[in-house]
């Protein structure tokens, strides 16, 4: 009686696609046990860790306190992990009080350290997953290991080390960032490190001016831009002078800044930037006017008004909103314009401020018109939205002939 591999063998070809398919079928039943197996040690081990969570949670108080000895659960990888994970989810959250406790708690047991030596001797994931708790800690003694870390080859390293030193969120960490991308240059991707330099410098922005005068073109627009979100009172005067740098950016971010800092001379500045040559910068400096909300703005954003670009005449309009003591006042200058685009744009900024029936009944209570006539052309305008047509300037007068 012939075997089965007999028979396979006459078949020949159709043996081959005999065995592929019940190669294929062991691979799909082995690939399958892999994945209910898997499933199966994360669901136990998942249990597990919320098990133990619970059970450290009762005692949290203990555990940070010192109560229980730390040598209890330091040399027990899982609740080890456990602890620091929790610790660190409570920094996100804790006050200047419970965060120094916090703090205390994972110098005392040696986590921060622990954290440190990962950092510079570790490779790969657990290394950058060191970096970025070591940032989480908010502990300066980490700075100088995320330092280190920023000079790496490995551009995943280096951006995790900036993520670190982003969390860290002091002036020192930023001085490290500046430090590190005045001697390389910008080697990581823009946004993280603009959101890195914009936790960092927020209670000192002073530390970036150096640096700005210094940079290159393409630093200089990042740290212009940082600059115009952490910018505050104490930079006046260096705004003012930034006004006038050749930079686009650099000028819109300074009239960015100058709306947060409010120096004595800002509205002027801020008037003469509203006029420059790049849509941009007009813009940054007509959303700083608003902001502002002086009165001694309104000349310039009713300027704005007139603007070519439309975003720039949205947000004049918007500003001349924002002033809602001076709504009769302002509407007569925008209609004295006679801009029909600027006209809209106050128009649709009224609406959406749901101000239009506000404006419709001061202008019938106004009692300091000249005419009758002058108030009832606003409010065809205000009723309309059309300007009235001008009247020429000369009347066309009649052509004499000689007399024959």
């Amino acid at each position: 009686m012939a075997s089965g591999f007999e028979i396979l063998h006459r078949l020949e070809p159709s043996a081959f696609v005999f065995k592929a398919i019940i190669g294929a079928i062991a691979a799909d039943v082995l690939l399958l046990a892999f994945i209910l197996i898997r499933r199966s040690y994360r669901l136990l081990y998942f249990r597990k860790r919320d098990a133990r969570v619970f059970e450290l949670r009762q005692k949290w108080n203990a555990l940070i306190s010192g109560e229980i000895p730390y040598e209890t659960w330091r040399t027990k990888s899982f609740d080890r992990r456990i602890i620091e994970d929790m610790a660190l989810d409570a920094f996100e959250a804790a006050a200047a009080e419970q965060s120094a406790h916090l703090l205390r708690f994972l110098r005392n047991s040696g986590l921060i350290e622990k954290r440190i030596f990962e950092a510079r001797k570790l490779k790969g994931w657990r290394r950058r997953s060191a970096l970025v708790a070591l940032g989480r800690t908010r502990a300066p003694e980490g700075i100088p290991a995320l330092s280190e870390a920023l000079r790496d080859k490995d551009p995943e390293a280096r951006n995790a080390a900036l993520r670190g030193l982003g969390r860290l969120g002091s002036p020192e960490a930023a001085e490290e960032i500046l430090h590190w991308v005045a001697e390389s240059g910008l080697n990581v991707p823009i946004l993280p490190l603009q959101n890195a330099l914009i936790n960092c410098s927020r209670e000192r922005p002073q530390i970036l001016l150096p640096y700005l005068q210094l940079a290159g073109p393409q630093l200089r627009e990042v740290l212009a831009r940082v600059l115009g979100e952490v910018a505050s009172p104490s930079l006046g005067a260096e705004l003012i002078g930034l006004a006038d740098d050749e930079l686009p950016e650099l000028r819109a971010a300074a009239a960015r800044a100058l709306s947060n800092a409010q120096p004595g001379h800002s509205i002027e500045v801020l008037g003469e930037l509203s006029r420059d040559n790049v849509w941009f910068v007009r813009l940054r400096a007509v959303v700083a006017l608003g902001k502002l909300c002086d009165k001694e703005a309104i000349p310039y954003l009713i300027t704005a008004l007139t603007d070519s670009n439309r975003l720039v005449r949205m947000r004049a309009a918007e500003g001349l909103v924002d002033l809602k003591s001076e709504m009769v006042p302002v509407f007569t200058q925008v209609v004295k314009i006679h801009d029909r685009y600027g006209l809209h744009a106050f128009l649709a900024a009224l609406e959406n401020a749901n101000l239009r029936n506000r404006l419709d009944a001061e202008l019938r209570q106004a009692e300091d018109f000249e005419t009758e006539h002058e108030r009832e052309k606003l409010l065809a305008v205000l009723l309309t939205g059309k300007l009235a047509e001008r009247q020429a300037a000369m009347a066309p007068q009649p052509i004499e002939t000689a007399a024959r």
